[in-house]
């Protein structure tokens, strides 16, 4: 069983309430997303978390990112409820506010430099018997397609997009970032091991066509953390030394 909490070395996500807990995946997500901002690559003043459930994406931005506004939303009473509880106890709490809402549905005065999110992952495909998860987890809550329309509305001229997504998944979901008008800028393909097929990928999109940058993570060689790994990540995770 899941732990109720995972403790980072500068906030702790309480998960109790949500039906999807803190994995690595979105953690590298995270992690890789707020890097890029850090180092100056991407000119950001102001974030939007699509879907943020325990608001682990967002409390990573900020630790990382100390100029930055995040707003997140979340339509799971639960979740929502969680992530108010997570952003309210960390140090970030005044940069950091939630809305309890579809996203379809949300209204904002301002446009996004940054929209990022770990959406539903599986759309037409054998679905849980919990709702909270089907909606976390299916395209119950939000397609991939309605992801798009909802960044075309929300992003300033000059912003980016980052997604997760299952491996699966990436070449369509190119193809319909592209029919908006959202060019691949970057992308981080990611395995468990080197003997291990890729199983997610982050993509990262703007407004303009570029050539598009292709790497690779592996997270484990063996039983040990790979040094890229935990290069991404020492930030962070309380076991990680360089």
């Amino acid at each position: 069983m899941p732990n109720n909490y995972f403790r980072f070395k500068e906030f702790t996500i309480q998960q109790e309430k949500c039906s999807m807990k803190v994995c690595t995946d979105a953690c590298i997500f995270g992690a890789w997303i707020a890097e890029k901002v850090a180092s100056n690559q991407l000119p950001v003043a102001s974030c939007l978390d699509i879907g943020c459930g325990t608001g682990l994406l967002s409390l990573m931005f900020a630790q990382k990112n100390p100029n930055a506004i995040i707003d997140a939303v979340e339509i799971e009473k639960n979740a929502h409820e969680q992530a108010k509880e997570n952003f309210s106890n960390s140090e970030w709490n005044n940069r950091l506010k939630i809305f309890h809402i579809d996203v379809k549905d949300f209204v904002s005065q301002k446009k996004y430099d940054l929209i990022i999110s770990n959406p539903p992952f599986y759309e037409n495909e054998l679905q849980s018997n919990e709702k909270n998860k089907n909606i976390a987890k299916h395209d119950e809550g939000l397609l991939l397609k309605d992801l798009v329309a909802i960044t075309e509305k929300h992003l300033s001229p000059r912003g980016y997009f980052a997604v997760l997504l299952p491996y699966h998944r990436i070449k369509y979901f190119e193809e319909l970032a592209e029919g908006s008008n959202f060019f691949l800028h970057q992308k981080l393909l990611i395995r468990h091991t080197p003997t291990h097929n890729f199983f997610r990928g982050i993509l990262l999109f703007g407004n303009c066509k570029t050539d598009v940058k292709i790497n690779e993570l592996t997270i484990k060689n063996g039983e040990s953390y790979t040094h890229e790994f935990t290069e991404l990540l020492k930030d962070y995770y309380l076991s990680l030394t360089l």
